[in-house]
């Protein structure tokens, strides 16, 4: 309206003939949840790039624990490594490659703990609590979540129960490590359709962590010496821990080398017999075995004849193991051999990330509606475990429980594929598939973000106008790019507002602007049949 002019003079008036617009909201931004070395805990931090990452949460876990070196009887080494045990390997750094390797772009983190603190599901409680003041997420990972025991059911309902709380974010989780439909299906929820659920876990071509400090070496054993003197007996022993060599005398005289958790030497002497005896023995039984000796050596000092004695000689305390990081500067070869063999080792990750991953570089590409599946999965070698034609059939459609479980499957010259986009509540007709929530998800928080411009103002045709106009133009263009189903904008979708049509006088006395939307969403052809039968001849 125009202002009350009290005086001469020219004056400006900008008048909005532009219509308020929705403005589409980002559709896969992920929360992960899980353990880093370093960063604040319960502090939901955004992020665009793994260096961003590693600057506040620091680097990837050292997984590495020890290298075992063995060698054949032609002197050939072997290695082999141990890692941590299962269950103790924190998932969230290299899940969080996999995201970046397939696709993904911004991101939030929330640590729970450092690498040392072992997942409980009250953490993952506090950490989803902790995103509820966050807007911008859309996603949620927890790839650590499969390092739960008892409690990962419960972890998996918590947050499909916070994304059904706050209806704009949808779960991504995880079937445990060779974990069956039937026991992942113990979870329990309201929110089903806010949540899809994927198997089995990648083997992957991203390297474990490890650091050269702490990592160990335990070598062949060499030769063990013991020198010293037992029963009148000098003895020198440079004997392999294999070998147990023994010998009897005149009198009852034996010697023998035993070789147990503590390798030790033991002599008894009967009576009558001398030390020359013993020596003498051992002389003889050293010349018929030469290939048993491997310098162990028993000399007499003197030839007094001795009562029944028994002596040992133990070994010393074993040393600590080396670390890599030694060998270094000692043995190049070791070293370089050790470190060629880490650098082989591959990590098997949940798919989680690496979905997360695809979900972002399929709604940029094609858009939300387009179903997440049938899309291949970067950085990966290959499947933790293969599931058979009747597995796939029990995972996609469970008639009892309905949660659907989307495997991933290898395919010859294809490549590894996502091969699902069912919502774990797969038996419902309307949320049955991802892209349908998640399409939905998508109107329904950009439409809310639009229309609070409406809030106070007078609940009149005017205002009503405006609001059908803007959603209705948003619609469109979702028909236009294919979101929506129909050959006409009226086939696809509908806006509806108004006295007598959505609202009453006394919702209109009550201050309640009451909007009607339908919407059309395609949906993903999920089974192609081709049928196919003889056509008969014709003269």
């Amino acid at each position: 309206m125009p202002g009350v002019y009290r005086s001469p003079g020219v004056y400006v008036e900008e008048i909005a003939t532009l219509p308020p617009s929705v403005a589409e909201v980002s559709t896969a931004v992920p929360a992960f949840l899980g353990y880093t070395e370093t960063g604040d805990a319960l502090s939901p931090t955004r992020i665009q790039s793994l260096r961003e990452y590693e600057q506040t949460f620091g680097g990837p876990p050292p997984v590495v624990t020890n290298v075992n070196v063995t060698k054949d009887a032609a002197g050939a080494a072997t290695y082999n490594t141990d890692l941590l045990k299962d269950g103790s390997i924190p998932f969230l750094y290299y899940s969080l490659r996999l995201y970046f390797d397939n696709g993904g772009g911004p991101c939030y983190i929330v640590s729970l703990g450092s690498y040392k603190d072992n997942p409980a599901l009250d953490a993952f409680k506090k950490g989803l609590d902790a995103l509820r003041t966050e807007d911008e997420p859309t996603l949620i990972v927890m790839p650590d979540a499969t390092r739960l025991a008892d409690d990962f059911s419960a972890a998996c309902g918590a947050a499909l129960d916070h994304c059904g709380l706050l209806r704009d974010r949808f779960a991504v989780l995880d079937l445990k490590q060779n974990q069956t439909a039937a026991d992942f299906r113990k979870v329990s929820s309201n929110s089903l359709a806010y949540g899809a659920a994927y198997a089995p876990f990648l083997d992957t071509s991203l390297a474990y962590a490890y650091n050269e400090d702490t990592v160990t070496i335990t070598v062949p054993p060499g030769p063990t010496t013991f020198t010293g003197t037992v029963g009148g007996l000098s003895v020198n022993c440079v004997a392999a821990p294999d070998k147990t060599p023994s010998v009897a005398v005149a009198g009852g005289a034996g010697v023998v080398f035993a070789t147990d958790a503590t390798p030790k030497l033991t002599v008894t002497a009967a009576t009558g017999a001398t030390t020359k005896d013993v020596s003498d023995a051992w002389v003889t039984w050293k010349a018929a075995n030469p290939g048993s000796v491997n310098g162990f050596d028993i000399l007499a000092g003197d030839t007094t004849a001795v009562a029944v004695k028994t002596g040992s000689l133990t070994a010393p305390a074993t040393p600590a193991l080396p670390k890599l990081s030694s060998f270094k500067n000692t043995d190049t070869g070791v070293y370089n051999q050790v470190k060629t063999t880490l650098n082989t080792l591959r990590a098997t990750l949940p798919p989680s990330g690496a979905v997360a991953g695809i979900y972002a570089s399929v709604d940029r590409d094609r858009g939300v509606w387009k179903a997440p599946a049938n899309v291949a999965v970067s950085s990966v070698l290959g499947l933790d475990r293969t599931f058979t034609n009747d597995d796939l059939d029990g995972l996609n459609i469970d008639p009892t429980s309905g949660k659907s479980i989307n495997a991933i499957r290898s395919f010859t010259g294809r490549g590894t594929l996502v091969w699902g986009a069912r919502t774990l509540a797969g038996n419902d007709n309307e949320w049955r598939y991802v892209p349908v929530r998640r399409l939905f998800i998508m109107i329904e928080e950009s439409s809310l973000k639009a229309t609070a411009f409406a809030v106070f103002e007078p609940n009149t045709a005017e205002t009503w106008l405006k609001v059908e106009a803007m959603i209705e133009s948003f619609l469109y263009g979702l028909w236009e790019r294919g979101a929506l189903a129909g050959t006409k904008p009226e086939d696809a979708y509908f806006v509806n507002v108004g006295l007598g049509t959505t609202m009453t006088a006394q919702d209109i006395l009550e201050g309640r602007m009451i909007v009607k939307v339908g919407v059309a969403a395609v949906r993903p052809a999920e089974f192609i049949i081709l049928q196919f039968s003889h056509k008969l001849q014709v003269s």
